[in-house]
């Protein structure tokens, strides 16, 4: 049934049928015509009276049928048409852009705000192709994909999730929309409808917010940088001058114990006591001149560090530990950016089990795989629950998370087979801000 029947037959019901007495008379006198009729067949010509009766009252009711035709079809007309009125003024007012093309991508409907957006008049768009108001880049392929939604038979979707759509204003100036797509088939023909709308502000908006992220991830790489370089400057002097001190005072007193006499007790054991202390000492020094940067980093390369992190860990923790060095030569030719990323992660990692896992052994292995440096770390505690990565406070790993996303790399989190947490670090073994400069 096409749309004008459909129309027709709606005029019908909502006008004739629905009135009970117009009904029932037209039944009335389609009975009566009906016995006039009837009467005339069997009567025949032996009543001439009653056969032109019958003609008579044929032609009647076939006069006010086509009157009642014709009226029912200036009705449906009238309806269709004021229908067609409602739905141009509905989509005429609507805030957002709305362009129809035909199988041919030419435009059969465009509305005052597509004119606003796109600076043209309906009169000049209509009829045109739509690539009219596509960049020129894109126009080759656009075609192709409404020709492909056609065949998917999908009534709508939106177009471009995961890319930014860009459309051409009458001037040639390009701006980026947001726009889905639907098609319907009226007759033999289908018609495709887009409905657009300008986000301009919202994307600059977004690349502001990206440059200011990127911005506070340049500040925080660059205080980083800046506090590592302290703590390196702190330990150098730490374990230079106060190390030299404090092998100039412990040579002075063994000598001075060498020199007090054997019967003062009290004295040697004064002297071993004070002794005892310089050796502590000497060991604090050291243990905080490592923590803020231990040199090794810095004359050894990151694989002898690595090692030597895991096993001071290892005594200190009384966690059995296990690591593996796959290639220590080119574990040593990262970045120093890199190598102190790494190091940091690995050092973080391990204070983490000691400090929350409650493990009892760790696994590290730290290797280079396609140019790219990888740290993985693995325990048998209790795991890290999603609700713990969530919390405010938890900024040992968000830190790490942004600090190898600022080189490059990444990390992930993940339940471990052994029942704790397995942490995996990567990263080009070259600063990714040098390769791009």
């Amino acid at each position: 049934m096409s749309n004008g029947d459909k129309a027709l037959l709606t005029s019908v019901k909502q006008s004739l049928f629905r009135h009970p007495m117009a009904v029932a008379a037209g039944g009335a006198s389609l009975g009566a015509l009906a016995v006039v009729n009837g009467a005339a067949i069997v009567r025949g010509m032996d009543s001439p009276w009653l056969l032109a009766t019958a003609i008579v009252a044929d032609v009647i009711a076939v006069g006010i049928g086509a009157l009642l035709a014709a009226r029912e079809v200036m009705v449906a007309d009238r309806r269709s048409e004021a229908s067609d009125a409602r739905l141009a003024a509905i989509v005429d007012s609507a805030m957002d852009a709305i362009v129809t093309v035909d199988e041919s991508q030419n435009i059969v409907q465009f509305n005052r705000a597509a004119e606003q957006l796109f600076g043209c008049n309906r009169s000049e768009a209509l009829g045109a192709p739509l690539e009219r108001f596509l960049p020129q880049r894109y126009r080759s392929g656009h075609k192709g994909h409404v020709e492909k939604f056609g065949r998917t038979g999908t009534t709508s979707r939106r177009m471009g999730d995961t890319t930014t759509l860009w459309a051409l204003r009458a001037d040639g100036t390009e701006f980026p929309i947001e726009a889905s797509i639907s098609q319907a088939i009226e007759g033999a023909q289908r018609f495709f409808t887009v409905i657009l709308r300008d986000i301009t502000r919202r994307k600059d908006i977004e690349d502001a917010m990206q440059r200011s992220q990127q911005e506070l991830r340049d500040l925080s790489a660059r205080v980083q940088d800046a506090r590592e370089e302290e703590k390196a400057r702190i330990a150098r002097e730490l374990h230079d001058e106060l190390g030299q001190m404090h092998t100039a005072l412990k040579m002075d007193l063994s000598e001075l114990r060498r020199g007090l006499p054997a019967d003062p007790a009290a004295l040697a054991a004064k002297a071993e006591a004070m002794n005892a202390l310089l050796d502590q000492t000497v060991a604090a020094t050291r243990r905080i001149s490592a923590d803020l940067r231990p040199l090794m980093l810095d004359d050894l390369g990151l694989a002898d560090a690595a090692n030597w992190l895991v096993l001071e860990f290892a005594k200190r923790a009384n966690v059995a530990c296990d690591i593996q060095l796959a290639d220590a030569e080119l574990v040593n030719s990262a970045a120093k950016n890199v190598a102190t990323a790494m190091y940091r992660a690995l050092q973080e990692s391990l204070t983490n089990i000691a400090r929350h896992s409650g493990a009892r052994h760790a696994w590290i292995v730290v290797s280079v795989q396609n140019g790219a440096l990888h740290l993985e770390v693995e325990d048998d505690g209790r795991g890290i629950a999603p609700e713990d990565l969530a919390k405010a406070k938890s900024l040992g790993l968000k830190g790490m998370r942004e600090r190898f996303a600022y080189i490059g790399g990444a990390l992930e989190i993940a339940p471990a087979p052994r029942g704790g947490t397995r942490l995996r670090f990567r990263a080009p073994l070259q600063d990714a801000r040098e390769g791009a400069a």
